[in-house]
Order: structure tokens, then C-alpha cells, then sequence
């Protein structure tokens, strides 16, 4: 694993050297920008990281025959459907974050043969932060908590995904493309924190509401469940409903607020 630090993958040179000197057989891409919100301010970040540093990395797996796997999103899709997407719907972000995460989409396409993008959900985990730990601290604190019912999609475990990834490395699959993981199941955001706090046994004292007019500066697809059907079959690999698994983080590891 390299952090940030060690390397930077919007250097172009500076990878082209590490791929070089260390020779692997796969390549994780896991750096993105992923606030929504400020990308709308600060777009050239957003498209720096999402799609140009995307773009060299991609260069550098293809001129050292390394297989890509790499990480997008749900929020390449409009949210205008009313059923799962699958990986073959059109594409039509409605907000910087998904163009920048569609233009990286794009590159890889492009450029490399043997790749796996891996579009997912409303990603958390016990680590770093995301809406679980939002929840818990806020809940932690009394502070109230209103959180919309307007979007429908799927909370996804970190870990769950991990485990894909890896899964897809270990049986060494050639069947590069794009495929969709998420944990299995759909619910609001509402719907998500309100499963938090009552499997954390804290709902009856959080002051939680709902609304459905909720405003954000950066739009958001109403829908953007993903259908899971051919990375199942294909890659054989295996769903958890998403309480379920939100059960075992919550269970079997501590949250640090």
C-alpha cells in the first residue's frame, strides 16, 4: 500500500518511476476527491484528481502491463430511473463530482485493455470519515439530526468492497470491464441513519427528523441503486444485505468519533 504522501498520481513522471522500480502484477486506485459539495467551487481539483491523475495512472498500468482496478461511482448516473442501473445505462452526471468521475471512467476506457471499474454506493466504515461516524458523533453530542428522504440508493461497506477487490485478484479473473458493487438493498439516507442509531441502540435519545427539502449547492441523483446482477455472476462474488453488514461494523470493531 502507498499513501498519498509517498506518491503523487497527478505526477506523471513521479509514477511512471515507481511503476518502473516496482514491479506488481495489479494496480488498487482508491485516490479520489470525493466531496460533492465543494467540487462545485472548486471543479479543476475535482477533474486534477478524478480524471487527469486517473489518466496517468492508467498510462503507467498500460505500459507495464499491470492489470486496473479501480474505484468509481453511482453518481455517474442522473437518477433518473425508476429500477436498478445496470453497468450499460447511460451515463449522465448531474453534479462535478460525477463528471470528474466519469472523465476518469473514460480514460481507463480508453487507454487500457485490462482494467475493472468498480462503481459503488454511499460508501462508510469505521475508518476516516463518512455518514456513520457523522451520525453516531452527532447522536454522541445531542445534537439534532435532519436528514433527507429525497435519495434513494445503497450504503455500501468499505470493507465488503475490499473484500470484492480482492476476491477478483486472488481468482484472477480476465473478465476486465465495468461492474457495479454495492451491499444489497435500497433506503434513504434517512432510512440509513435511523438503522444506525437503532443498532447502536441510541434512536430513542437522538434527536433525529426528516425532511424532504433538504438543499444542497450540488445536485444529487434521486435514485442510484445499482443493479449487482453481472458482477455476480460473472466474478462470483457474493452480496450481504446492507443492514447486515452495517450490523457487523457496528459489532465487531470500535468506532472512534
Amino acid at each position: 500500500f502507498v499513501s498519498k504522501e509517498e506518491l503523487d498520481i497527478e505526477n506523471a513522471q513521479l509514477l511512471a518511476k515507481f511503476f518502473k522500480k516496482n514491479k506488481f502484477d495489479y494496480c488498487i486506485n482508491t485516490a479520489a476527491y470525493t466531496n460533492v459539495e465543494n467540487a462545485e467551487s472548486e471543479p479543476e481539483k475535482a477533474f486534477a484528481i478524478n480524471a487527469e491523475a486517473v489518466k496517468n495512472v492508467a498510462i503507467s498500468c498500460k505500459e507495464n502491463d499491470v492489470v486496473l482496478l479501480h474505484i468509481s461511482t453511482d453518481y455517474v448516473f442522473d437518477g433518473k430511473k425508476k429500477t436498478p442501473y445496470i453497468e450499460t445505462d447511460t451515463r449522465s452526471p448531474i453534479n462535478v463530482y460525477g463528471a470528474s468521475k466519469l472523465k476518469g471512467e473514460k480514460y481507463i476506457e480508453e487507454i487500457c485493455t485490462k482494467y475493472f471499474i468498480f462503481r459503488t454506493s454511499w460508501l462508510y466504515s469505521q475508518h476516516g470519515h463518512n455518514f456513520l461516524k457523522t451520525i453516531l458523533r452527532y447522536a454522541e453530542e445531542g445534537k439534532p439530526l435532519t436528514i433527507t428522504t429525497e435519495q434513494t440508493g445503497t450504503p455500501t461497506n468499505a470493507n465488503d468492497l475490499a473484500k470484492a477487490l480482492l476476491q477478483v485478484i486472488a481468482q484472477d479473473s480476465k473478465d476486465y470491464g465495468v461492474y457495479n458493487y454495492s451491499n444489497y438493498g435500497e433506503t434513504t439516507w434517512f432510512g440509513f441513519a435511523e438503522e444506525i442509531l437503532e443498532q447502536s441502540e441510541k434512536l430513542k435519545d437522538a434527536n433525529l427528523a426528516k425532511t424532504n427539502h433538504y438543499r444542497t449547492f450540488a445536485a444529487r441523483p434521486a435514485y442510484s441503486v445499482l443493479d449487482n446482477t453481472k458482477t455476480q455472476n460473472t466474478l462470483k462474488v457474493k452480496y450481504i444485505d446492507w443492514r447486515e453488514s452495517l450490523q457487523s461494523v457496528l459489532k465487531n470493531t470500535v468506532i472512534n468519533l
